[in-house]
């Protein structure tokens, strides 16, 4: 599963924010930025165990079916919530088509990054899917009509320069599949977009039960042109794919019910040491320095982009409650 910069959690409150309603929505909220950090930190080991387990399973699986057998451990997951969950239908949607694209988005970016896996190195292609947040600021303007100030325009643009570095286009280093980590951060990009306009109308339950039926309906219609029968050994490790990216995309929801965005961001990044080192102890990668130096560039970028999201979003309450000042 691609990384997860900017989790869902971060835009919760981007439609029309209501303090009131927020605290409606989410009563558990408390201030422990302590358990906040252990909990993201947490996450990134799952997610980074999930990408590694996924790498070496390239060698030997096509990555459609390895994302098949990934979303369909989700929706096994999710199926007691779905079944079971009280207040109502969690199907129900005031949003379907943007239910339904977000979706495609999230299945998108899991199975690019899967596919950039089987020829890149993990440190590479984790670092080149962190610009996520560079694509979220473009997207944000076509998709939201948002303004974007100069200096997020100039983050953007070290964001990509970043990517650049990484990739080294036009060098003997530069191999093609680069695109599919790149094409993967869009994906996950475009999904956090329609989170904005889906959370203010959707439970969160509604969304991540849309995320994991529209991800197997669309890998299922793929998956018998590719499929390889796999070995029972195989099978028990797509499954710990499954659970783990599921069980780290949970965490993350948890850690954010306890600190901050602002506070959370930089420990996001941490998933990258731990790609890396799972990188040399399976398959004796490490990444070069120009990997590394590309990759902080990326990373400078995002936080710097998540700080302005944060003024933004500061600035707009204190309008809503200060509509005379």
């Amino acid at each position: 599963m691609p990384p997860s910069p900017t989790p869902v959690p971060a835009f919760a409150s981007d439609s029309g924010y209501s303090p009131i309603r927020e605290r409606a929505r989410a009563p558990q909220r408390t201030d422990r930025p302590f358990r906040g950090i252990s909990l993201v930190i947490a996450s990134t080991v799952f997610l980074a165990c999930s990408d590694a387990m996924s790498k070496y399973l390239t060698k030997e699986l096509p990555p459609i079916e390895i994302a098949w057998i990934r979303f369909s451990v989700f929706v096994l997951i999710m199926l007691p919530a779905i079944v079971l969950r009280p207040g109502g239908n969690v199907l129900r949607t005031t949003r379907p088509v943007l239910q339904v694209l977000r979706g495609v988005g999230l299945v998108a970016s899991s199975l690019f990054f899967i596919w950039g896996l089987r020829y890149l190195p993990i440190a590479e292609a984790s670092a080149t899917a962190f610009v996520a947040p560079v694509f979220v600021t473009c997207l944000s303007i076509v998709v939201l009509a948002e303004k974007v100030g100069v200096r997020r325009w100039i983050a953007t643009i070290v964001g990509l320069v970043g990517v650049l570095i990484v990739v080294r286009p036009g060098t003997d280093a530069f191999h093609p599949a680069a695109f599919f980590p790149i094409t993967s951060a869009l994906g996950w990009a475009f999904a956090l977009v329609l989170t904005r306009q889906i959370s203010g109308s959707d439970r969160p339950v509604t969304t991540m039960a849309y995320s994991a039926i529209v991800g197997l309906a669309v890998l299922t219609a793929l998956v018998p042109f590719v499929w390889v029968t796999p070995t029972w050994t195989q099978v028990l490790i797509a499954i710990g794919i499954g659970v783990s990216s599921t069980a780290g995309h949970w965490i993350v929801v948890l850690a954010y019910r306890h600190a901050d965005a602002s506070v959370l961001a930089p420990f996001t990044y941490s998933q990258l040491v731990w790609v890396s080192i799972l990188g040399f102890v399976m398959f004796a990668e490490l990444p070069d320095r120009w990997t590394v130096l590309g990759a902080a560039i990326i990373i400078c970028s995002g936080l710097y982009i998540a700080h302005r999201e944060r003024v933004r979003k500061l600035r707009r309450v204190a309008a809503e409650a200060y509509p005379s000042a």
